[in-house]
């Protein structure tokens, strides 16, 4: 069933866990999200991610999403994921999202207040849920241009004013995780997490989810994550599955490939949702 973000995040905040939030850019990624929900009986949010227009164009790939989440037998909030563009904004919010997510976070903190505010507007006079970030992190999602100067830690008082000028729904801090596959374990300031949380008064979100350690998440989670967005571990599971078939079979068709992947992620994606929610 289509649900949206904030309905979502009650659930997590009264079940003091996490949502899950899945960039899924084909259908492969899209099934085996949904079916490891309804195979744990998790709520979960899958998204689209601007960066991946070229492969998985929006006005294709989200109805496309659309149909799979009002088909599930759990809720599934469609989310547009770190857009920095308005007007693609305002094109996902007509294909029916049921969430945004508008990324300033290399803006300069004004203009990014001032974007975020109309980003929220827009999100509002449709119904849908916004979130925002504040801070920036050292690699961004898909390799987006990167922050040259590395971690921006979240202020909490500059957190607190973003949060009642802009009117959103969910914060993203930067408090130490990063985009993309880990060379090396994260330094996570967990404290800060909780700080933000208890000042903002908002759920909020951590980017760069992949990777953590299973302490970390639940440390994340009882100091107020509310959504936890997952991707780069779970693809990277996915060509795992490939290589393993391939590595023992004379594949003919594309078919095998693809439930090769959807099945290895599924396997990555249950033992995340397991940590996520606490099962």
């Amino acid at each position: 069933m289509l649900a949206k973000m904030s309905e979502l995040l009650a659930i997590a905040e009264q079940k003091n866990c996490a949502i899950g939030m899945f960039n899924t850019p084909n259908l492969e990624q899209v099934l085996a999200v949904i079916h490891t929900a309804e195979t744990l009986n998790v709520p979960v949010m899958i998204a689209h991610l601007p960066l991946f227009e070229e492969s998985a164009p929006i006005h294709v790939l989200v109805p496309a999403m659309l149909a799979a989440a009002k088909a599930a037998r759990v809720p599934v909030c469609v989310h547009l994921d770190h857009c920095e563009d308005l007007a693609y904004m305002e094109e996902a919010l007509k294909l029916g999202v049921t969430s945004v997510m508008y990324d300033g976070s290399l803006l300069p903190y004004e203009e990014n207040l001032a974007n975020t505010r109309k980003a929220a507007e827009m999100a509002h006079s449709c119904g849908v849920d916004i979130e925002a970030e504040l801070g920036a992190m050292p690699a961004r999602e898909g390799g987006l241009s990167p922050n040259p100067t590395g971690p921006v830690y979240t202020d909490p008082a500059m957190a607190v004013e973003f949060c009642r000028e802009t009117g959103i729904d969910a914060l993203a801090p930067s408090f130490g995780t990063a985009h993309g596959i880990y060379k090396s374990k994260p330094v996570l300031d967990l404290a800060l997490v909780k700080t933000i949380y208890e000042k903002t008064g908002l759920p909020l979100v951590m980017h760069g989810g992949s990777g953590v350690s299973h302490e970390d998440y639940r440390t994340a989670i009882q100091n107020g994550i509310r959504k936890v967005n997952y991707y780069s571990y779970m693809s990277r599971a996915g060509a795992g599955g490939v290589k393993e078939l391939i590595s023992h079979q004379d594949v003919t068709f594309f078919l095998d490939i693809a439930d090769a992947a959807r099945k290895a992620m599924e396997a990555n994606v249950e033992e995340a949702m397991r940590v996520f929610y606490g099962l």
